[in-house]
């Protein structure tokens, strides 16, 4: 009974405020502030998101999931492994490569980078190279014809277009002659170029294996096999798994060994920028304060006869927090549904902004991507939405309590 009455008079008090226009001018500044704070908050989480997605999907696309290799030389059974492989229910394809550090040189102009030997079959499987494909096709690499796909950033890097020919030569397993030690090297055609707008574009060329095999002499043998699984943030656990199935002639690798740290800072960032754009939560849900405080002396004598007829101090106290609390509860609804709203459309938004002022967001020359991603996760809008409501209701407690403590005597004594 006492909670419905702290209720409905703490409803009636944010309805009868209305003749103190300054009291509800700094009530609407609250509410609106909590809704921006959070459209803001919403907005700034979902593009992350959609940032943190593209990087996966680029990145992580091209890097193998999981790597499982020879601890000598490489090995020749690879189709018996990938067998084995094929067998964890998390693995969804498999396939060899033969990779090597290599040094690129075309006319007077030289790049270093990494040359992997590859099945073009197989490889599409395992990698998104072959959607990302800009001139050319995977399935160019013929064995025996020495065809080359390469990066764009190695392309420009060299300055090289399809049908160059360009020359890799391979530190590693040089030939020794009488005149000295002399790299490996030979003469491969560019028959495809392929850009993920990530650092391999850079560093990365492709031959077909067989071709690599030639060119590292090493015959049948593969340097390593590269699994696929079907969610890539438990591939180390795959991969610990999978460390009960093969033999232990063999080490495997996941991708959280050499890009986890990049996530992870992905991760943080994400965490911080919750965190900072939170206080904008913050700052306007602490207005709540200034207008009950206001409100609580507009309100001494009515405070006074509630004590005098029977109201307890938590009575009053509920009163003033439900009458403080309905701001935060107005505002995170409008901020929750403009910032859903803002999340889901941002592309076209974007758009419309580009098109009405004639500028580029995001230069695809200059960014990885061209457009500005957004996805909204629904776990973050509740994050937002309950720190908002638990900052808004914070923010009621001290006026509330002030108002708690009023002595009656005292403020009827001039009434």
């Amino acid at each position: 009974m006492k909670k419905s009455v702290s209720l409905m008079i703490g409803l009636r008090y944010t309805r009868a405020k209305k003749d103190n226009h300054f009291i509800s001018f700094i009530s609407l500044v609250s509410m609106l502030g909590i809704a921006l704070g959070i459209v803001v908050l919403i907005t700034v989480m979902s593009v992350m998101n959609g940032f943190e997605s593209e990087l996966r999907e680029r990145i992580l696309g091209m890097v193998p999931h999981i790597v499982i290799g020879d601890r000598g030389d490489g090995f020749e059974d690879w189709k018996s492994l990938e067998k084995q492989v094929l067998e964890h229910p998390e693995v969804i394809a498999a396939a060899p490569f033969i990779d090597a550090q290599a040094m690129f040189r075309y006319r007077s102009y030289t790049k270093y980078g990494l040359v992997q030997g590859i099945l073009p079959e197989k490889e599409k499987d395992v990698s998104i190279v072959d959607d990302y494909m800009i001139a050319g096709e995977l399935d160019s690499l013929k064995p025996g014809e020495f065809g080359m796909i390469l990066g764009v950033g190695m392309a420009s890097s060299l300055g090289v277009s399809l049908g160059d020919k360009v020359t890799l030569l391979l530190a590693d397993g040089a030939t020794v002659s009488p005149a000295g030690i002399a790299p490996r090297y030979k003469r491969f055609r560019v028959v495809g170029l392929f850009e993920v707008k990530s650092e391999l574009d850079g560093v990365l060329a492709m031959i077909h294996m067989k071709d690599a095999a030639v060119l590292t002499r090493k015959g049948n043998k593969v340097s390593n096999l590269r699994v696929t699984t079907s969610n890539v943030l438990d591939a180390p656990l795959t991969a610990f798994q999978l460390r009960n199935i093969v033999s232990d002639s063999f080490y495997i690798s996941d991708w959280n060994y050499t890009h986890g740290t990049l996530f992870r800072a992905v991760k943080m960032e994400k965490k911080m920028m919750f965190i900072l754009l939170a206080f904008i939560i913050a700052v306007a849900a602490f207005n709540i304060v200034s207008t009950l405080v206001m409100v609580v002396t507009d309100k001494q004598a009515d405070i006074a006869i509630l004590r005098t007829l029977g109201a307890s101090p938590a009575t009053i106290m509920r009163i003033f927090m439900v009458q403080g609390s309905l701001n935060g509860i107005i505002g995170t609804i409008i901020g929750v549904i403009g910032g859903v709203a803002l999340a889901t459309n941002l592309a076209d938004v974007v758009a419309f902004i580009e098109d009405l002022w004639g500028v580029q967001v995001l230069p695809a020359d200059v960014y990885f991507i061209g457009f500005l991603p957004s996805v909204l996760k629904w776990s973050d809008v509740l994050n937002i939405a309950v720190a908002a409501l638990f900052m808004s209701s914070l923010a009621t407690l001290y006026p509330a309590w002030r108002a708690s403590k009023t002595k009656p005597a005292e403020a009827l004594r001039y009434e």
